[in-house]
């Protein structure tokens, strides 16, 4: 059974939580009536300002510059954005309504009807930003994978399919998915918002509210809200309104196994000779230049790009301030400028497979993506091969 709608009395404050599922038309008009009909003194919506930029504005794009952000190291940001905005889009227009348009219609009616209208939302860079740095290397392949699979799944959502995202069972369901295969990316998504989007209601003015939330957070902002008013739990969102820094064991780490590799190398020389030095040099530079060669083969860049793949990523691969994808990345979207259509089509592009490889801007954020797998394989494969030499030198 659908359950769209929470009413929660908490210390005399009177707190509606109205569910929604972001591409639904009927959600468009439930929240529009809900805004006339409660007549709340605050509507807290689920978005931040920058989303709220990005519906108001659909051709924010226009203003990308993809080598800034490379050099800023979001090109991850940049692709998870575009592919989970296409990925909307594309269920939206399956049903003639655009992604966020009933948080716009919250928005416009409680305009008109002069009530006060508040983003309750953590910013999507810094949640995206949290869900990367917490993962691990396979848990990084894995989200980039299941987004680039919703992005190009052509599996036809109905309408009908869009209004069960708010019954209860199917979303449990789905989330119990995502806890499985991903456990990071839902405490990231889901259990991190449901505690930021709780505490930044309550701290809305007003005795009598109403937030406009997707259907999936209804259970835990209600349990949140709950604690919050009972003093057990507090509001403070500061912890989770941050990017973890690296911890310092990966910090050393990450310096660690390039010096390992050096140390390894010139013991080659050292105790083997050239011979021996020179092929274990080779088997670095082989295994993690052809390899992330290979990647920007696949991702179809310019054949000097896959040049430069091979040369930089056995050097990079030994200093961890700075990856092969940054360097082919900012060198393919150079020498293959993007173009105005490239922008304009951006969105669209990132619906298919085809478009990721027609756009330029697109094909940029592949060659940044599938050069730097291909190097960290090789990183490792290499790795094993020249400490698996090391036991020869001593015989």
């Amino acid at each position: 059974m659908k359950q769209t709608q929470v009413q929660l009395n908490l210390n005399g404050r009177e707190i509606v939580l109205l569910g929604t599922a972001h591409v639904s038309d009927e959600s468009v008009k439930e929240v529009s009536a809900a805004v006339r009909e409660i007549k709340p003194e605050a509507v807290c919506v689920e978005l931040d300002e920058k989303r709220y930029e990005s519906i108001k504005n659909p051709d924010k794009y226009a203003q990308l510059d993809i080598i800034k952000v490379l050099k800023k190291n979001e090109g991850f940001l940049l692709l998870a954005n575009l592919v989970l905005a296409s990925f909307q889009k594309r269920m939206g227009n399956n049903v003639g309504v655009k992604p966020g348009d009933e948080m716009l219609a919250a928005i416009n009616v409680s305009e008109e009807e002069n009530i006060p209208c508040v983003m309750v939302d953590r910013p999507i860079q810094v949640t995206l930003r949290r869900a990367w740095a917490k993962n691990s290397l396979w848990g990084k392949i894995k989200l980039v994978s299941a987004l680039l699979a919703s992005a190009f799944s052509k599996e036809e959502i109905s309408e009908e399919q869009i209004e069960e995202l708010k019954d209860r069972s199917e979303m449990d369901s789905m989330m119990n998915e995502l806890s499985e295969y991903l456990p990071v990316v839902k405490e990231v998504l889901i259990d991190e918002r449901d505690k930021y989007l709780a505490s930044k209601i309550w701290e809305s003015k007003g005795n009598k509210i109403l937030a406009v939330l997707g259907a999936g957070h209804l259970p835990g902002v209600q349990a949140h809200l709950e604690k919050i008013a009972a003093a057990a739990e507090t509001s403070d969102t500061s912890e989770i309104e941050v990017v973890p820094p690296k911890k310092a064991g990966a910090k050393i780490l990450g310096w660690i196994i390039p010096v390992l590799i050096v140390l390894a190398i010139a013991a080659g020389f050292y105790f083997g000779g050239r011979s021996k030095g020179f092929e274990m040099l080779e088997s670095w530079i082989l295994w993690n230049g052809s390899l992330s060669a290979i990647g920007s083969i696949i991702a179809a860049a310019h054949p000097l790009t896959i040049i430069l793949s091979f040369i930089a990523a056995p050097l990079t691969s030994l200093c961890p301030l700075i990856g092969v994808g940054i360097v082919t990345g900012i060198f393919q979207a150079f020498i293959c400028r993007p173009k105005v259509r490239d922008l304009e089509n951006l969105a669209d592009d990132a619906g298919s497979l085809k478009g990721f490889y027609k756009n330029r801007i697109l094909k940029v954020l592949l060659v940044f993506f599938l050069s730097s797998i291909g190097s960290s394989i090789g990183t490792f494969v290499s790795g094993a091969d020249i400490f698996a030499n090391l036991p020869s030198l001593f015989h």
